[in-house]
């Protein structure tokens, strides 16, 4: 008689790894991507309102910090992979409700996509400092941006494109690319992520980590670097489009651009190898130098259009080299027993970026032109750079290591110096 197996990838789940965290992250690139140059398009064409836009904006990022911020409360009644889940066919849903084509269901599903990322977000970061040692984070952030690549290259100007063609068009990719990465998620089969140690007592309340974050200057610093890199990009893929509009360069033009930048995703690989013959602290400071003059020179110079737009798609190849070092202090920084609560706190960069921005554009917009919030951004970029002077010279180098290997959640423990 033959013996019947069950296989093994069913008996046991395969192991996480950096590839598997890379190719989740590139569904949701195209996800994500293909509708972040249709949002800004498709409402500006409903409400023909910058200001009135900076205050949408504003209101979603203020809902969407609350919810990050609730996800560990959340996860201690829901468990992770659901919370997972559920965000990820939130983005189904959201690209549902633009379907429609009614302004208000379009601010809606805007709304719903905002609460999604940050969502996911949440947990995909606890799945990656459960799983992901240390030393592998820098490899894990370059392979995931990597996989990224395609999704946000094709996605802004495809999204654009089709769009134009057929409006309900660059949602139906949404949502069916949306329903691959739960695919991916499930056949993962991460669950709830790993045990440290058995609690002893109730978890405390989620908020009352915020007391342990701002007892971490390193923590802190990660975090702002985070909220600055991220102010940047709003300025480049909301305001650009609408800049774009205003001066009659048409509408189609910030997707193009936000395609052309995203294909630097590409050289993410030799990104990395440029970061790690320096150091971390180099890399920082250089993206955030860079960033800062290339933006406010954009916008001084902003009576000669295409030399604004020039200078400001220069600035982002230097956001792409910060999406792949600048969020590595903070990363580095925390504790295993702290991952859920501070993946949350982490994430409301998104958030805080989504409130800050929109409501200072709101501000400028009422004594000066759009111009002015590119101003803005490079002045905050170069504060960045002076608070990346503070980080220690050798922070990400590798320790030496123990003659025994260590599993990934052992060696994540941060040692990092300020």
């Amino acid at each position: 008689m033959f013996e019947r197996r069950i296989p093994e990838w069913i008996r046991h789940a395969p192991a996480p790894s950096v590839r598997g965290f890379a190719m989740l992250a590139g569904c949701e690139a195209v996800a994500r991507g293909i509708l972040i140059s249709v949002y800004p398009v498709a409402i500006y064409d409903a409400l023909k309102d910058a200001a009135l836009i900076s205050s949408i904006y504003f209101c979603i990022g203020v809902v969407s910090l609350i919810v990050g911020l609730l996800v560990p409360f959340l996860n201690r009644f829901v468990p992770r992979r659901w919370m997972y889940g559920v965000g990820a066919f939130g983005f189904v849903v959201s690209a549902g409700l633009a379907m429609t084509g009614r302004p208000e269901m379009i601010v809606a599903s805007l709304v719903l996509n905002s609460l999604a990322t940050v969502t996911t977000f949440v947990c995909f970061n606890a799945y990656v400092l459960d799983y992901i040692a240390r030393v592998e984070l820098g490899k894990c952030e370059t392979l995931r941006m990597f996989y990224s690549a395609l999704g946000w290259t094709l996605g802004p100007v495809l999204g654009v494109v089709l769009w134009s063609f057929w409006q309900p068009a660059p949602f139906v990719v949404s949502a069916v690319a949306a329903a691959l990465m739960l695919a991916v998620f499930l056949y993962m089969r991460l669950g709830n992520g790993k045990l440290i140690t058995r609690a002893r007592r109730a978890p405390p309340n989620p908020l009352s980590f915020l007391g342990r974050f701002f007892e971490q200057p390193r923590l802190i610093a990660g975090w702002l670097f985070a909220v600055i890199r991220s102010c940047g990009w709003w300025a480049y893929v909301v305001y650009l489009p609408i800049f774009a509009v205003e001066n009659g360069l048409g509408e189609q033009l910030g997707g193009i651009l936000l395609s052309l930048t995203n294909a630097a995703l590409f050289l993410s690989p030799m990104m990395l190898r440029w970061m790690q013959a320096g150091s971390i602290r180099r890399s920082v400071r250089t993206g955030f130098m860079a960033c800062g003059m290339l933006f406010a020179l954009a916008g001084f110079v902003a009576g000669l259009p295409l030399a604004t737009i020039a200078l400001l798609f220069c600035g982002s190849f230097f956001l792409i080299l910060l999406d792949i070092c600048a969020g590595l202090p903070f990363l580095m920084a925390v504790k295993p027993s702290e991952r859920t609560e501070m993946s949350a706190i982490y994430s409301s960069f998104r958030d805080v970026s989504g409130i800050v921005t929109p409501g200072i554009a709101w501000l400028i917009l009422l004594a000066a032109p759009i111009s002015g919030i590119f101003v803005a951004a490079g002045a905050a970029s170069f504060v960045a750079w002076g608070i990346a002077g503070r980080l220690h010279p050798r922070l990400g180098e590798a320790r030496l290591k123990p003659a025994g290997p260590l599993l990934p959640a052992e060696t994540a423990e941060p040692e990092a110096a300020w």
